[in-house]
């Protein structure tokens, strides 16, 4: 490798390279580049990237290296160097700082440990550094100054062990006037927010949640009139919020969440019409009433004001508030009727009004709202007859009524005590039974004289529309503002073939989410004809759906290509068993009911692709961040982009083409040993998944080497020490009966069924059809018994 004396650029990132980095790549003497992002690479960095004098971009994030990071000591042209992704473990090595060229240094996502100071003391003459990405570590101890950094516009700390109350570093950062974004989310910093945060008049985005920061909130953070994004969530933040908070005019999101603060919800914060993404005010002591100022927020998105001390009506004015999608105002002490101006709330998707002093009639307007999944209006005073039609037409988990003691239904849907009748409501309530009857007979009716119709012509019918032509019409523009302009805040996830960004279009009022093809990597557009293949031929509730696709070109003439989905309210299922590692996740935990109720909604997906549909289909990348979950925390399966119809047309290669992609740890062992794709490989990605729920464990995790996997580390268990190795939050440990009862009919059946999924050899795997069936027993003796 060292005769190659013009290299000047190695590329080889997102691919499936496994094995170590050679140690003479770093003697190529020209070698400026070197780009191995997104393989299987293992072992430990060549010591000679550390010494070469010409490379200026080293990106070797996600992979599986280990041990320390080089010390770097004649790599006098560095810019770039992104370790993210690893399993690097040590101290971040001091010499980093005599690379006064870094402009970019990212090592997130490691187990990387020390104090920073340790590290970074000697960075201060780095001034040409812009980003200092260290997040998702185990660093510990207090953040050291980094005033000199003049051109810092990223510090990214968050999820660290990071301590201290002195904010002196704060002050420093007052002469970094291009920084953008200061995260120390997820840390154990404590003491009082300095007022000096307000000198930071360039911030876009401050995120401080998940700390132990005490005192008021400073009136000073009005003074950054630039920011997107302030998150001071799970906090112990006390006193009144700030009503200087007001004067942000770019905000679109805004999360004060628990914390302790008191007082009345300051009239000067629903001033801020650029807030879309959401409102969050729950877990608070909040009292008074909701001012009606609140009809102001008209872009508003989500709005969370509940587990607070409110009372008073609701304010007719939220009507106003049109694209609201979430409404979540429980645990308060409100009173009163439900507004009629609600009616106006045609995008709801979720609405919880539970725990208050609701009184009068449930609105029959709930009837025609369409995109409602979730309606709990438990635990007040409602009275009188509950709608029959829409969300009620079915006493599924989708409305909660429970606690309202006076109500009735006059259709035995709930239970209930039926509404006494007199002769005119007895005959309205026959007309209605004949709507809600009628259509289904005719509908029948209709269907059974079309199929003698079509035998009577000797002839098959054909659809009068393509499903092309069924679908909404978007143009790039439409995605472009739905977006914000692909906007940072706005994405959701990114891979190598696609960005997710949450979005809204114009002409709708539902948030979707929208999925845009890198139409310059290898393999993304055959992921997105793969995608459109599998959208075609698949209908099933726990699958993903598309709403429509947008093919064409951007306003310079390159292809685009984009999907756009029902946007899934509760994210991936990986953010839930892995919370910690995902900045903003949901703080509750998965019951072991609701771990039930996902495995069955997996398993009853995976039925039906490899034994419903003719041909069968293979996902061929099963893990939790592709199951997604709605807001009534339905399951469905995700990302098609590297799935394959066996025996069919439909595929471009020939049937069982080796070459599967897929994610390490999920990946079947026969498909590295050269077999064919087959429906055994799912199988094994969903055991895997099944031990990964129970244990909350990845199978990359860093206790697993050479001679320990996920499936062996759970077999040395089974079945005697099983309950040592759960996910803790999983079981209330308090009540043992119930614990031992969970641990013998329900944890150990299942943990049994996922290790014979993910046995080595697939001829020891069941068939899905068998493994659905398991599981749905087990998910109806545990509805029966709870």
């Amino acid at each position: 490798m060292v005769t190659l004396t013009s290299l000047v650029r190695v590329d080889l990132s997102y691919n499936d390279l496994s094995g170590s980095i050679p140690e003479e790549i770093g003697a190529i003497p020209r070698l400026k580049t070197l780009i191995l992002a997104g393989n299987r690479l293992a072992g430990i960095i060549p010591l000679s990237l550390g010494t070469s004098a010409s490379l200026r971009y080293v990106d070797l994030a996600a992979n599986n290296l280990s041990g320390a990071i080089p010390y770097f000591q004649k790599t006098t042209s560095l810019q770039l160097l992104d370790l993210s992704a690893n399993f690097l473990s040590g101290s971040i090595p001091a010499s980093l700082g005599n690379v006064s060229s870094l402009n970019y240094i990212r090592l997130a996502q490691n187990n990387l440990k020390g104090s920073i100071p340790e590290a970074l003391a000697s960075l201060t003459n780095m001034s040409m550094l812009q980003v200092i990405g260290l997040s998702s570590n185990l660093l510990s101890g207090p953040i050291p100054s980094l005033g000199s950094l003049s051109n810092l516009s990223r510090l990214i700390l968050g999820s660290n062990m990071l301590q201290g109350e002195d904010w002196a570093f704060l002050t420093s950062l007052t002469n970094c006037s291009q920084l953008l974004m200061l995260a120390l989310d997820g840390n154990s910093l404590n003491g009082t927010i300095p007022s000096t945060i307000g000198n930071l008049r360039n911030l876009i985005i401050l995120a401080l949640s998940r700390n132990r920061f005490t005192g008021e909130i400073p009136s000073t953070l009005g003074n950054l009139s630039q920011l997107n994004q302030l998150s001071l969530d799970d906090n112990l933040l006390s006193g009144n919020i700030p009503a200087s908070l007001g004067q942000y005019q770019r905000l679109t999101m805004l999360n004060l969440s628990v914390n302790n603060l008191d007082g009345s919800i300051p009239s000067e914060i629903l001033n801020i019409s650029s807030l879309s993404l959401g409102l969050d005010l729950s877990n608070n002591n909040l009292t008074g009433m909701i001012p009606p100022e609140i009809g102001k927020l008209i872009n508003l998105g989500l709005l969370n004001v509940s587990s607070n001390k409110l009372y008073g009506e609701i304010p007719p004015e939220l009507g106003l508030c049109v694209v609201l999608s979430s409404l979540q105002m429980e645990g308060n002490m409100l009173s009163g009727i439900i507004p009629q101006s609600l009616s106006a709330l045609k995008a709801i998707q979720q609405m919880d009004l539970s725990e208050n002093n609701l009184s009068g009639q449930i609105p029959e307007f709930f009837e025609d709202f369409r995109t409602i999944h979730h309606l709990n209006l438990s635990y007040n005073k409602l009275e009188g007859p509950i709608p029959t039609g829409g969300i009620f037409a079915n006493s599924s988990n989708a409305v909660m009524l429970e606690g309202n003691m006076a109500l009735c239904q006059r259709i035995p849907i709930f239970s209930l005590p039926i509404c006494p009748t007199t002769s005119a409501s007895k005959r309205k309530i026959n007309a209605r039974l004949l709507l809600i009857i009628a259509p289904p007979v005719i509908i029948a009716l209709l269907s059974f004289l079309c199929v003698i119709a079509t035998v009577m012509k000797g002839k098959t019918t054909q659809p009068s529309e393509s499903y092309r032509e069924t679908m909404k019409k978007v143009s790039y523009g439409d995605i472009l503002k739905a977006t914000n302009w692909f906007s940072l805040v706005n994405k959701i996830s990114s891979s190598h073939t696609a960005s997710v960004y949450i979005g809204r279009f114009e002409f709708d009022t539902d948030l979707v989410a929208i999925k845009v093809f890198h139409l310059d990597e290898q393999g993304s557009l055959h992921s997105f004809f793969t995608e459109c293949e599998v959208l075609k031929h698949t209908r099933h509730r726990n699958l993903i759906q598309a709403i429509t696709l947008c093919s064409t070109v951007d306003f310079e003439n390159n292809e685009f290509k984009a999907l756009v989905y029902e946007f899934m309210a509760n994210g991936s299922l990986d953010m839930w068993i892995h919370s910690r590692q995902h900045q903003g996740s949901p703080r509750r935990v998965l019951s072991l009911g609701q771990r039930i109720s996902i495995l069955a909604d997996v398993a009853s997906a995976l039925d039906y692709l490899h034994n419903q549909l003719v041909p069968p289909l293979i996902h061929c990348d099963l893990k939790p961040s592709n199951v997604l979950l709605d807001y009534d925390m339905t399951s469905r399966i995700g990302d098609f982009g590297s799935a394959k119809f066996l025996s069919s047309s439909l595929n471009s290669s020939p049937e069982g083409l080796v070459g599967a992609s897929g994610t390490i740890g999920y990946i079947a062992p026969e498909y590295a040993m050269g077999c064919k794709i087959s429906t055994g490989g799912d199988v094994y990605g969903f055991g895997v998944l099944l031990l990964e729920m129970l244990t909350a464990k990845r199978p990359t995790d860093k206790l697993f080497g050479n001679n320990l996997s996920l499936h062996k580390y759970v077999d040395l268990a089974f079945p005697d020490k099983i309950n040592e190795i759960l996910d803790p939050q999983m079981q209330n440990k308090e009540d043992e009966v119930l614990c031992n009862l969970h641990l013998q009919n329900y944890i150990i059946p299942l943990v049994e069924i996922g290790l014979m999924c993910s046995m080595e050899s697939p001829k020891d795997r069941p068939g899905m059809r068998d493994v659905f069936a398991k599981i749905f027993a087990i998910q109806e003796a545990f509805i029966q018994t709870f």
